[in-house]
C-alpha cells in the first residue's frame, strides 16, 4: 500500500476512534472491556502490532504465543473493535450452547462478496430457515448413497499417486485437495469436474488466494473500509478471484439445471420432509434439492441458491482436505499407529480390493480415532468468531454486549487439564471411556451447540473412505518433524509448505 493511501486510512480510523470515545456508552463499554487482562493497545491498530509486523508464516506462532501468555480469558482490540478471547471449555459452553449468540463476528462479513449470507455466514430467520431446509440432505440414508462417489474418487487418487511411489518425497496436499474437490462437486452439485485430471485447477488456486486475501484484510484495520480496500492491490486480487469462484459455481449450477430439465426430471417443490427425500430412488445431490426448493415452498432466490452452493463448495472441500492431510501426516509420523490402522483395514477387507461400504466405514473404529486425534491437534478451523448479543458473566468478568468473541479451538484442544500430555499424538484419547471423563466442550472441531457443522457426518465418512484407500494401497512416511512444520491459519489451518511424504506400495519391503 502506498503512503498516501495509508495516510487516508489512518485519518479515517482516527476520526472513527475519536467519535467512538466521545460517546458515553462507548466509554463505559471500553472501560468494561479493559478490566480484562490483555496486551498493550495502540491507536488505530489496537493490539494488532505483533500480528501486522509478523511474516505470513509467523502469524500463527505469534498469535499462539500471545494467547498462551494471557489465557484463559483476555481482551484484545482490532482497531476499534473489542475482542474477547476464549480458551476454556467451560467458557466455550456458555457461548456455544446458547441460542442468543449465533451471529458470526464482523470478520465474516469480508466473506460476503464470495459466499454471501449462506449457511456459514447468515443469522436470524434466514439461518434458521436454511438450516431446517438443508439438514435433511445430510440424513444417514442420503449419505449412504454418497459412499459410492467417495470410493470412486479415492480409486482415482490411488491411481494418480502411483507415479510418486519410489520417489524421494512429494507434497500430498494438492492430490488430496483435488480429490476432495471432485467429491464435493459430484455429491453436492451432481456434476463431475474431473479436478484430479487437471493439476492446474484454477478454482482451487482461487480458493487459496482468496483465503489469503481475506485473512490479510481481517488483520489490517485500514483495509476494513470497503473503499480503501477496493483501491488496494489486495482488493484487485480479491475481485479477480471472485470472478473465477462465482464463474465456476454459476457454470455448475446452470449445467445441472440444464441436465435436470433435459432428463425430464420433475422440478417438484421440496417440502422439507426427510422421508420424502429418502423415498426417492434416484440419488439427489445437494444442488438438486436446492433447485427444487427454489421452485417450491422455500422460494430461494437465484442469489440465495448461489450463496449456498458457494458455501458448500468452499466448506465441503477445503476443510476436509486439511483434515485428511493432517491425518496422513500423523500416520506417516507414527508407524506404530499406521500399522494398527492398516491391521483394522485387513480385518475388514481381508486383502480384498473391493470398494468400501457404509457397513465397512462403521467398523473402522480405530481409523475414526486417528481422524479425531488429528483434528484435535490440527483442527481444520482453528478459531471461530461470534458477536455477543447481551452481557454475559464469564470467569468473574462482565463481557459487554457488542464484543466480538473469538473461540480458540486450537488452544482448547491442547488444554492439559482435559488432555494430559496435550501435544502427543494418541488416538486412544478417543476411546469411549476416556471421552466420558472429559468436558463435552473440550473437543469441538465441528463447533457445537445450535450452530454446529451440519456436514460433520459427511466429512467423517469422506475422510474414512479416502484414508482407507490410502492405507490399503500404500505405506506412508512423513519427511518433516512437527517442529519443522509452519502453521498458517487462514480460513483453514494448513502447513505453509504442504505435507511432504514418501510412499511405498503395500507388499514392497523397501519401507
Amino acid at each position: 500500500m502506498d503512503a498516501g493511501l495509508l495516510l487516508v486510512a489512518a485519518l479515517i480510523v482516527l476520526a472513527t476512534w475519536y467519535f467512538f470515545l466521545r460517546d458515553s456508552k462507548r466509554a463505559q463499554f471500553v472501560r468494561t472491556v479493559n478490566l480484562l487482562p490483555g496486551p498493550k493497545s495502540y491507536p488505530i491498530i489496537g493490539t494488532l502490532l505483533p500480528i501486522i509486523s509478523a511474516k505470513r508464516s509467523d502469524v500463527f506462532k505469534v498469535a499462539d504465543k500471545i494467547i498462551n501468555k494471557y489465557k484463559p480469558l483476555f481482551r484484545s482490540w482490532m482497531g476499534g473493535y473489542a475482542e474477547i478471547n476464549i480458551i476454556e471449555p467451560e467458557h466455550l459452553e456458555v457461548i456455544m450452547s446458547s441460542s442468543r449468540h449465533l451471529q458470526k463476528s464482523f470478520a465474516y462479513e469480508f466473506m460476503h462478496p464470495w459466499i454471501g449470507t449462506g449457511l456459514l455466514t447468515s443469522t436470524g430467520q434466514k439461518w434458521h430457515t436454511h438450516r431446517k431446509m438443508i439438514t435433511p440432505t445430510f440424513h444417514f440414508k442420503i449419505l449412504d448413497s454418497f459412499v459410492e462417489v467417495f470410493a470412486e474418487k479415492s480409486e482415482i487418487l490411488v491411481d494418480k499417486l502411483q507415479k510418486e511411489v519410489g520417489s524421494q518425497g512429494f507434497d500430498v496436499y494438492p492430490y488430496i485437495t483435488r480429490c476432495a474437490l471432485d467429491i464435493i462437486c459430484e455429491t453436492a452439485m451432481g456434476t463431475p469436474v474431473f479436478a484430479q485430471d487437471d493439476v492446474e485447477t484454477e478454482y482451487v488456486k482461487a480458493v487459496y488466494e482468496m483465503s489469503e486475501v481475506l485473512v490479510e484484510r481481517m488483520q489490517r484495520p485500514w483495509l476494513h473500509n470497503e473503499f480503501l480496500f477496493k483501491l488496494s492491490a489486495r482488493g484487485r486480487r480479491h475481485d479477480r478471484c471472485l470472478r473465477m469462484l462465482h464463474g465456476f459455481t454459476s457454470k455448475v449450477i446452470q449445467e445441472r439445471k440444464t441436465q435436470l430439465l433435459g432428463n425430464g426430471d420433475k422440478m417438484q417443490g421440496y417440502s422439507g420432509s426427510e422421508d420424502e427425500v429418502i423415498g426417492k430412488k434416484k440419488r439427489k445431490a445437494f444442488l438438486d434439492l436446492l433447485l427444487e426448493a427454489s421452485l417450491g415452498g422455500v422460494k430461494l432466490t437465484d442469489t440465495e441458491l448461489r450463496e449456498e452452493v458457494d458455501t458448500f463448495m468452499f466448506e465441503g472441500h477445503d476443510t476436509t482436505s486439511a483434515g485428511m492431510n493432517w491425518a496422513l501426516y500423523m500416520l506417516g509420523l507414527h508407524p506404530e499407529v499406521q500399522v494398527k490402522a492398516f491391521e483394522e483395514q485387513e480385518r475388514i477387507f481381508q486383502s480384498s480390493t473391493r470398494s468400501a461400504t457404509m457397513k465397512d466405514l462403521s467398523e473402522m473404529k480405530y481409523l475414526e480415532q486417528v481422524i479425531k486425534e488429528s483434528l484435535r491437534l490440527y483442527p481444520s478451523v482453528p478459531f471461530i468468531g461470534r458477536v455477543l448479543n447481551e452481557d454475559v458473566q464469564i470467569g468473574g468478568y462482565t463481557l459487554p454486549a457488542g464484543c466480538i468473541l473469538t473461540l480458540h479451538i486450537y488452544q482448547v484442544h491442547r488444554n492439559p487439564k482435559q488432555f494430559p500430555n496435550p501435544h502427543k499424538f494418541d488416538p486412544d484419547i478417543f476411546l469411549p471411556e476416556r471421552i466420558a471423563k472429559r468436558h463435552p466442550y473440550a473437543y469441538v472441531p465441528f463447533s457445537a451447540g445450535p450452530r454446529n457443522c451440519v456436514g460433520q457426518k459427511f466429512a467423517l465418512l469422506e475422510e474414512k473412505t479416502v484414508l482407507s484407500y490410502m492405507l490399503r494401497n500404500f505405506k506412508w512416511s512423513s519427511l518433516d518433524e512437527v517442529e519443522d512444520i509452519k502453521l498458517v491459519a487462514e480460513l483453514v489451518l494448513r502447513p505453509e509448505n504442504g505435507i511432504r511424504l514418501k510412499i511405498t506400495k503395500r507388499g514392497d519391503k523397501r519401507l
